[in-house]
């Protein structure tokens, strides 16, 4: 049998669970769940890092020890994860003993094979971020995450010999393209081993300055530099170094982060595991930051979202889903009340919700709530089979390689396929007309279609799905996602069906986000008749601008992979736009007026790449379509022949 290890970071003690760390671990939660479903064994890892600066800083000001602190902060943790309906495998603490001994035992072996040494050092030290930067790295002589001036400390400590494997890394990474994805994180670190010799790690701190950490095995005095203890853990829970199935579980290890300990997962983990004789995990999988208003969210600002408010107020499955279909995987997204409700309404309750409703009802009333035999198929069945494979087939595609917000909108054309067809069919239509077999075929189709959307969604929403499948008369325990893709099958006629479906109940949208209003100007009484009556001016020559400035544009050829409107915006759309990266640009564009998500989508349009993102409505875009106003409507801007996604306009 295949494995599949996946693991989130450890998350440090010194704050309350999040919205962030919520995210990151649904991601390894559906992951986990995909990879069960197709059949494969799943280990699923997360846990706390409780060692170094920060928390025995944190443990003096609440007035407990070290390992007080630790203790109630991992239990806040712990606790949360089933709480959102959460079954990791193993949940790990650093002061676990078993790997207490697994980081000593890694110690020991790095430092009887020469690859740790005793040093001294000055340097720029930052409580933040517990390491040592260097002037490359300070921005105005600030840590560029903390905004602080880190403190000069001059003194003795022990140093791993990173730079030794510096060339070895960095061969591996160019050899494995999928190694670090999105591509965009592995260029960023060839890009940082390629731009000049990699500094040694210092992998200590004297007992003098901290206690609280692993104490060396060769050295008594000093303690572990916290991530040379806590990357670790990833090797303690699969049970390294003497577990007879290690091999085989570190042989499927994928690691997920956010973007922000990308350097530590892609630079010092890689490295200590060449020192120790081990393989390299299989893959980094890197996701951007959830963003509120904008910015990070941070405690000092007030703008941390509670995950169990949001589960309260949609549910699990809400909560889950708004995750993997809002963020494009990789690039930051925006958190808004409107944004949440607004998907929530528009995918659940309108799209899911109500084809789950009206078809179970429609069955109830004319088939007694029970699965019609298929009997009279036409042309207009075949299409929705064929539909159900592809969307089926491409949702597995691009979920296995971390396109969640894809892989969702792929499932989507099912679902929005389904409403359709059976608008199209009007089994109302065929039960007044009397066409009995007809009708038959149209609700077996409809529901078979239904239950493939319910079987895809369960690693997704896994309560939701599994309440549909009940309702449709099927037992999720029995679902296997590779059989799924392999063709489309109607329900066994005659199965029980429930009468209704209430899944998705709409929320209430929130109040909009408060926007200055643009101040209003006295327009002349006769405006309007002067607006009729004034000739059509062609705009003039604009300011000239040099080649230079020109060439700071990025444009790019693009093909259109999806469109959805902007909850409360008649004329924008939220636009995904494959330009080559690994995940499709989210745009958000003025196109509504002119043209419908149907005529939009699988178009060529030209991008304006580098644009400075900004919100619009609450949706972050990343770039601008180009298109052209003229008197019937509006054109879009796009090559005359057919380019791949992503070449340039030069």
């Amino acid at each position: 049998m295949n494995r599949f290890f996946i693991t989130t970071p450890i998350y440090y003690v010194n704050a309350k669970p999040h919205l962030g760390h919520a995210y990151t671990t649904i991601v390894a939660d559906a992951l986990a769940r995909f990879h069960a479903l197709c059949g494969e064994d799943v280990f699923f890892l997360t846990g706390t890092d409780e060692h170094g600066d920060k928390i025995a800083e944190a443990a003096a000001k609440a007035g407990q020890t070290p390992k007080e602190y630790a203790d109630g902060i991992s239990s806040l943790f712990s606790e949360l994860w089933p709480a959102l309906g959460l079954a990791p495998t193993r949940f790990i603490r650093t002061t676990d003993a078993d790997h207490i001994a697994a980081v000593k035992r890694a110690l020991q072996l790095v430092y009887d094979k020469g690859d740790i040494y005793f040093g001294e050092y000055g340097g720029h030290y930052c409580k933040g971020c517990e390491r040592f930067l260097t002037e490359k790295e300070l921005v105005d002589g600030l840590c560029p995450d903390h905004k602080v001036k880190p403190d000069y400390i001059a003194e003795k400590n022990y140093f791993f010999r990173m730079s030794k494997y510096q060339g070895q890394l960095l061969e591996h990474i160019k050899a494995n393209p999928g190694f670090i994805r999105p591509r965009q994180y592995r260029s960023e670190v060839v890009s940082l081993l390629e731009s000049g010799a990699l500094d040694d790690l210092c992998i200590s701190r004297p007992k003098s300055r901290l206690t609280w950490g692993v104490e060396l095995p060769f050295d008594p005095n000093f303690v572990t530099y916290v991530w040379f203890d806590a990357l670790i853990n990833y090797l303690t829970a699969v049970g390294w170094p003497d577990a007879p199935d290690f091999p085989a579980w570190w042989d499927a290890a994928e690691h997920l982060v956010a973007k922000d300990i990308l350097k530590p997962h892609a630079v010092f983990w890689p490295t200590m595991l060449l020192a120790l004789g081990l393989p390299l995990y299989r893959r980094l999988n890197v996701h951007g930051y959830w963003l509120v208003r904008d910015t990070k969210m941070s405690k000092s600002l007030g703008n941390v979202v509670e995950p169990k408010e949001l589960a309260a107020r949609a549910g699990l499955s809400g909560l889950r889903y708004f995750f993997l279909r809002e963020m494009v995987f990789g690039a930051d997204a925006n958190f808004t009340d409107e944004a949440f409700v607004g998907r929530f309404n528009a995918d659940l309750a309108n799209d899911l919700g109500n084809l789950a409703n009206r078809t179970l009802a429609m069955a109830a009333k004319y088939f007694g709530s029970v699965v019609p035999a298929d009997v009279a198929e036409d042309c207009a069945d075949e299409e929705l089979k064929q539909l159900a494979e592809a969307a089926v087939a491409n949702f597995m595609t691009l979920f296995a390689a971390a396109q969640f917000s894809r892989a969702l909108d792929a499932l989507w054309e099912l679902v929005r396929g389904l409403n359709k067809y059976v608008d199209a069919m009007a089994p109302w239509t065929l039960y007044k007309e009397g066409r009995t077999d007809r009708l038959a075929t149209v609700m077996a189709g409809a529901l078979g279609g239904l239950r493939k959307v319910a079987a895809c969604l369960l690693p997704v929403m896994p309560e939701a799905a599994a309440t549909l499948l009940v309702q449709l008369g099927q037992d999720a325990a029995g679902i296997n996602l590779v059989d799924e893709a392999k063709g489309f099958a109607a329900l066994p006629a005659g199965t029980a069906l429930a009468a209704t479906s209430n899944l998705f109940p709409r929320l209430d949208v929130p109040a909009r986000d408060e926007v200055a209003p643009a101040p209003k100007t006295k327009a002349p009484k006769d405006s309007a008749k002067a607006k009729d009556k004034a000739p059509a001016v062609k705009p003039g020559p604009a300011l000239e601008v040099d080649y230079e400035d020109f060439a700071k544009l990025d444009l790019r050829l693009g093909t259109v992979v999806s469109v959805a409107p902007v909850a409360g915006a008649d004329r924008l759309y939220t636009v995904a736009v494959d330009i080559g990266e690994d995940a499709p640009r989210q745009v958000v564009a003025g196109l509504a007026e002119h043209f419908t998500p149907e005529e939009l989508t699988g178009r060529q349009v030209t991008l304006v790449a580098n644009l400075k993102p900004r919100k619009l409505r609450g949706v972050l875009s990343h770039g601008m379509i180009l298109a052209v106003r003229h008197a019937s409507g509006m054109a879009l801007v796009t090559a005359s022949a057919s380019v791949a996604p992503g070449d340039r306009i030069s």
